[in-house]
């Protein structure tokens, strides 16, 4: 069940929060400039990030005044307002003393925070995190007020729109998954407006919290991927510089999104700094069969069809690709726009599946691309995570039309069966380490 929504009052305005788990620590997760809470766990990739937090935490989300959920009464954007919002957010859930989580923008309301309320703050941990916004001779990897001009210009233009140019910078890793690509456009609209994004960007380019950050006594954990594209890693560096025993690490991979790529990483850090041990999680794991199906120029077949017919036709195809599941024994995990994400047991159960979708679907007049791999994949609550999921839709990703396309995994663990392959050569999967030796089933 997921929590509602509740509101704190600070002063004249309604705060939006939410809490996640019930474990004896708080920790406050503090984004800055805009937020959603309710999109939170819409996510897949999302909802496992906060789960796995709420495993050892009791994790406090708020929306900032004027963004999400909360009040926007029209006022000028402080950092010391956002941190009196938090305040207000943590006397609404009883919270004595919490643990500060920032990401981004929230870096400066962290730091104002645990400054000057450190009989509030436990501890601040900081994701790719800021002390200030904008160029200073002293601070010259931040941008000019020319370039948050280009920025605004360039990024805001696409902003709520589907497979946006934002999106690449973000989440690299994960450009081409049409799920999030649809999630952070929804993300988008529901935070705030264009015109008022652009103000908050605007308004985000004053801030400059340096002088405090001597006066920061809490312990304090500071993280960064310093592949990422958004935020230079030489933010965190100069936080980590100028508090005093602040702990600091670089981490692998080139996402923003911090629930994105190697996040069990990011997730263990804040579980052992705030814990002192690091569980990993709770989640039990299963080696399985993954297979991730998807029409091909769907788009293209609905604008020639019109929406009655393709309706029509999408519903026969999913209608299809349950009939052939379930005579193969496999398990729907969920659907995927227009595809599936299905479970097997055995590769040659999944092989011949594949192999069934690939034909009943054809036979409809639609084309379908299917990837399959075989590895080990976390079990969270009906869904399935890990790196095996990621493999095959990057698999599936890559195959042609019609074709169902499989890794050396699978292909290797039918050899002597019915099933024959053609060599497909070698292929980057985008955010997977390694080549990756690629087969197409014949027939």
């Amino acid at each position: 069940m997921e929590p509602a929504i509740q509101y704190a009052r600070s002063a004249e305005a309604s705060i939006a929060y939410q809490v996640f788990g019930e474990a004896p620590t708080d920790l406050l997760l503090v984004v800055g400039w805009i937020s959603q809470i309710d999109q939170l766990l819409e996510m897949p990739a999302s909802r496992r990030f906060v789960e796995r937090l709420s495993e050892f935490s009791r994790l406090i989300a708020f929306d900032p005044r004027g963004t999400g959920l909360s009040d926007d009464l029209g006022t000028e954007h402080t950092v010391e307002q956002d941190a009196e919002d938090a305040l207000a957010v943590l006397n609404a859930v009883g919270s004595k003393q919490a643990a500060v989580y920032t990401k981004w923008l929230g870096g400066p309301t962290g730091a104002v925070l645990a400054a000057e309320h450190p009989d509030r703050v436990a501890a601040l941990i900081m994701y790719a995190s800021v002390a200030r916004t904008s160029w200073a001779s002293d601070y010259d990897w931040a941008m000019t007020a020319e370039q948050r001009e280009e920025l605004i210009e360039s990024s805001f233009g696409e902003w709520g729109e589907a497979f946006n140019q934002e999106l690449s910078r973000w989440a690299p890793s994960s450009v081409d998954d049409p799920a999030l690509a649809r999630w952070f456009a929804h993300y988008q609209r529901s935070m705030v407006p264009p015109g008022g994004a652009r103000g908050r960007i605007k308004a985000a380019g004053s801030l400059d919290v340096r002088e405090i950050l001597p006066r920061i006594r809490v312990p304090t954990l500071v993280m960064h991927r310093p592949r990422e594209l958004v935020w230079d890693v030489r933010h965190s560096r100069y936080l980590a510089e100028h508090i005093g025993g602040a702990r600091y690490l670089e981490l692998e991979g080139n996402d923003a999104l911090d629930f994105l790529g190697d996040w069990d990483a990011i997730a263990d850090e804040i579980e052992e700094f705030l814990t002192g041990v690091r569980t990993g999680g709770e989640h039990s794991r299963a080696l399985l069969t993954v297979m991730f199906t998807d029409i091909v120029d769907s788009t293209a077949r609905a604008s020639e069809l019109g929406d009655g017919r393709w309706r029509d036709l999408l519903a026969e195809h999913d209608e299809a690709v349950r009939r052939e599941l379930s005579r193969f024994g496999g398990r729907e995990v969920k659907t995927t726009g227009d595809g599936f994400l299905m479970t097997f047991t055995t590769p040659s159960s999944a092989l011949r599946c594949a192999a069934a979708i690939a034909t009943r679907t054809r036979e409809l007049g639609v084309e379908v691309r299917v990837g399959l791999h075989t590895g080990e994949c976390e079990l969270i609550d009906g869904d399935i995570g890990g790196m095996s999921v990621n493999v095959a839709a990057r698999i599936a990703g890559v195959a042609r039309r019609g074709e169902v396309l499989v890794s050396a995994a699978v292909s290797g663990a039918v050899v002597g069966g019915p099933f024959a392959f053609d060599d497909r050569g070698t292929h980057d999967l985008k955010g997977v380490p390694g080549p990756w030796r690629l087969f197409s089933l014949q027939g």
